[in-house]
């Protein structure tokens, strides 16, 4: 039995970080550790506390929305006891920049955490949430990011992890429920007048990100992520376009009123505002002339979090992720790098023939490679379903639900049995690449069944139609028989993807 100062070790070695956003529409906490060179998630709190729901037209708070955030800071306050403040962030945003009274309510804030509140401005806000885009996705190096949140609106670009140019506009899900949806009717009317207001917000701003430009758009406020969790409940992937929030919003009034809407995904505690996100949302896609969003994981306590975590820049994010996997899952990271190795030369190969695009699905495909024996740890026998289990509950940063689907499909069927449905239900890249992307996981897995590095062999692989050839030494398939009858069982397995593997030695 380990003795008090064991633990205490322990305890010290992995210390806890929290950070605390008081928002306009939510107050959240996080709280994290490091584990294996990446952010283990131990705790997170919510409270729907509609702060910029007290602010009248004089923009004071009034005494029933300050008591609304207080209390829930109470709540808050007894996380906080056995963290050292120099490992905790608050910070307030554009409800408590917009209230005059805000001092009255910091004050009272900062007495009941016992550690100092960070009333950010809009630019700082802006790149806080930048960063938090920067830390936990694998996107485009040049990105347009929004934030829609209750009082306030951020948009950024920027490239790595600086951003080039930010602003933050009064409005937010909020604000514009208030003025806009006060009398609860969803109509075509309050939706122009909306959608209007915002785009004439948003304009004096175009002509600066325009010149900066971007090759992704990325979103993760509360709107966006309801939207993703409607598109999820629809089985879509979870990339947000222009048609869906119109057909939401046509949706949306035929539901005439906020009370009565019902659709499917959609959280009960978001429907209060969500016409009013909806509205802004639009007006940023009809601005910025955009065609998709992808959604993010992170924001500003994200942004918060990683700054304040040692090294996080060093290692790239979707390194720094597979690392953490291969660490707390204990997987054999020699085979997994020797599959790698057999993987990388074979779409090489492939790719020299112009059979494979040269697309993010390679960059997934070797990823697979690193984890998928995760599932080992549980025991051998359903370890497949174990390991893509692993990838479809785990905390991803770096893959956003398209590169998670096509993940989960690689290694449910990187042996034994192949899963179409998987194949044919992810969006990460077109069905005939992601077959192909398979048989070259299954024969790289085959060909290093032995775990070693020094019986690879020499080979060559090439597709014509609907048949990959894969040309070995004669010898070498004589000396490696258990190899080589499993290569000869490959051909039934295959049948379900319409492909044949023809073996010349």
């Amino acid at each position: 039995m380990s003795q008090p100062n064991d633990i205490a070790s322990a305890c010290a070695s992995s210390p806890l970080y929290v950070v605390i956003d008081l928002g306009s529409n939510s107050f959240h906490m996080l709280i994290a550790r490091l584990l294996a060179d990446s952010v283990q998630i131990v705790d997170k709190v919510k409270r729907k506390v509609r702060l910029a729901s007290g602010l009248d037209a004089q923009n004071n708070l009034d005494a029933a929305a300050m008591a609304r955030g207080l209390e829930c800071l109470s709540f808050f306050a007894e996380r906080l006891q056995d963290i050292p403040s120099q490992n905790i962030r608050v910070v307030a945003t554009a409800t408590l920049r917009i209230a005059n009274n805000a001092d009255e309510f910091l004050a009272q804030a900062e007495h009941i955490l016992s550690t100092e509140v960070n009333l950010l401005t809009g630019e700082k806000e802006a790149e806080l949430i930048y960063l938090g885009v920067a830390h936990t996705n694998c996107s485009a190096q040049k990105r347009l990011i929004f934030d829609i949140g209750g009082a306030s609106t951020e948009i950024i670009a920027g490239a790595g992890f600086t951003a080039a140019q930010v602003c933050s506009l009064n409005m937010g899900c909020v604000t514009f429920n208030h003025v806009y949806f006060a009398d609860q009717q969803l109509t075509e009317n309050h939706f122009n007048h909306a959608i209007h207001q915002a785009k004439q917000l948003i304009k004096p701003w175009l002509a600066d990100f325009a010149e900066i430009g971007w090759q992704s758009v990325l979103g993760g406020s509360g709107t966006m992520q309801a939207l993703g969790e409607i598109l999820l409940a629809q089985s879509q992937p979870a990339i947000i376009e222009l048609s869906f929030l119109q057909q939401l919003k046509t949706r949306l009034i035929a539901c005439q009123t906020i009370d009565n809407i019902n659709i499917t995904g959609l959280n009960l505690e978001r429907k209060p505002v969500f016409a009013s996100g909806l509205a802004i949302l639009i007006a940023l896609f009809e601005s910025f002339s955009i065609n998709q969003l992808q959604l993010s994981s992170g924001a500003i306590r994200e942004g918060l979090l990683y700054e304040m975590l040692p090294n996080m820049r060093d290692l790239a994010i979707r390194e720094r992720t597979l690392n953490s996997l291969i660490t707390r899952f204990h997987v054999d990271k020699p085979h997994a790098y020797r599959v790698l190795q057999q993987v990388t030369m074979l779409c090489k190969q492939l790719q020299q023939q112009a059979a494979l695009a040269h697309d993010n699905s390679i960059e997934l495909l070797k990823a697979s490679c690193l984890v998928h024996e995760v599932g080992l740890l549980l025991e051998y026998k359903y370890h497949r379903q174990h390991s893509a289990y692993i990838l479809q509950q785990a905390d991803l940063p770096g893959f956003d639900q398209s590169d998670r689907q096509l993940l989960v499909a690689l290694v449910k069927s990187y042996k034994g049995d192949i899963d179409v449905g998987l194949l044919t239900q992810q969006s990460a890249t077109s069905y005939s690449q992601a077959c192909l992307l398979l048989v070259i996981l299954r024969l790289a897995v085959i060909l290093c069944r032995r775990r070693t590095d020094d019986i690879l062999p020499s080979l060559s692989l090439s597709v014509l139609s609907n048949t990959v050839s894969l040309t070995l030494a004669n010898d070498w398939l004589m000396h490696h028989p258990l190899i080589a009858d499993e290569l000869t069982q490959e051909r039934d397995y295959w049948q379900a993807l319409n492909l044949t593997l023809l073996l010349i030695h």
